[in-house]
């Protein structure tokens, strides 16, 4: 039986710092597309150089992007990669094993992530059990939700042995710059769902959600690190439910305004 043949898709916006390490880690695959949302920093001219496609389209929200990219593989099986992950060699060994395969029962892989915050190894914080849906077949699709989509499985999942090393911070800055969006789009998840904040999600909410990763999950065994990560992820809870109040008062706003 012939092998499966392999897309990575590696969706971009001026990673020009990342560009040449991931798709380095992903040059094993049989086809390697890079989708820019039109960047600035010389991304476009790096990709062109050293992938064998690069698409544009504008960024809307994580999932919405790679769900138009997906049907643009030229092969049957995608191994979706961020620009801030890296395939390891022992991974990469796996995935082309398993697509050698005579036969293949599973229609997408779970593999697991190993975080770095600001050049450190993040053990616990809550993030020790990190994983994701990455290799799958053409035919699936990511759920249609702003933050923290996953691959809709049909049919088995199965579970890859080696891990994807994520970079998931280069500097602070970038990285309260991804927390203020992901509270945002949190927010437009729970506003569209018809979630109003009260007691419980301003003054409970946050503070439960340090100290669970702080002590229950073990972020304190993560020193001065898990600290912070711990105390920004309670804070995001409570960013959140700010911008879920402004948004009910804006459109209780607007609906006083069009009342007739």
């Amino acid at each position: 039986m012939a092998k499966r043949r392999l897309t990575a898709i590696v969706p971009v916006f001026n990673e020009v710092h990342n560009l040449r390490e991931v798709l380095d880690s992903v040059r094993f695959a049989d086809e390697v597309l890079v989708v820019d949302s039109f960047s600035t920093d010389g991304s476009v001219a790096l990709a062109a150089s050293l992938a064998d496609r690069v698409i544009q389209r504008e960024y809307q929200y994580s999932a919405s992007q790679k769900n138009w990219a997906i049907p643009q593989a030229a092969n049957e099986w995608i191994l979706l990669v961020d620009a801030d992950e890296r395939v390891s060699e022992a991974l990469q060994r796996e995935i082309t094993a398993l697509l050698n395969r005579e036969s293949l029962g599973e229609t997408a892989f779970w593999v697991k992530r190993r975080n770095w915050f600001l050049g450190k190894r993040v053990r616990f914080s809550g993030w020790q059990n990190d994983r994701v849906i990455r290799l799958f077949h053409r035919d699936l699709r990511y759920e249609d939700k702003h933050v923290h989509s996953e691959i809709r499985v049909q049919g088995k999942a199965g579970q890859l042995q080696n891990a994807l090393h994520h970079n998931t911070a280069r500097n602070m800055e970038a990285y309260l710059e991804k927390w203020k969006r992901y509270a945002r789009w949190k927010a437009e998840d729970a506003f569209a769902k018809g979630v109003k904040p009260g007691f419980v999600q301003f003054f409970l909410e946050p503070p439960f959600r340090f100290w669970r990763q702080y002590l229950l999950q073990g972020g304190i065994l993560d020193g001065w690190t898990g600290l912070v990560i711990c105390g920004l992820e309670g804070s995001s809870v409570l960013l959140r439910y700010f911008y879920l109040w402004g948004m009910w008062r804006e459109s209780e706003a607007t609906a006083r305004l069009n009342k007739p």
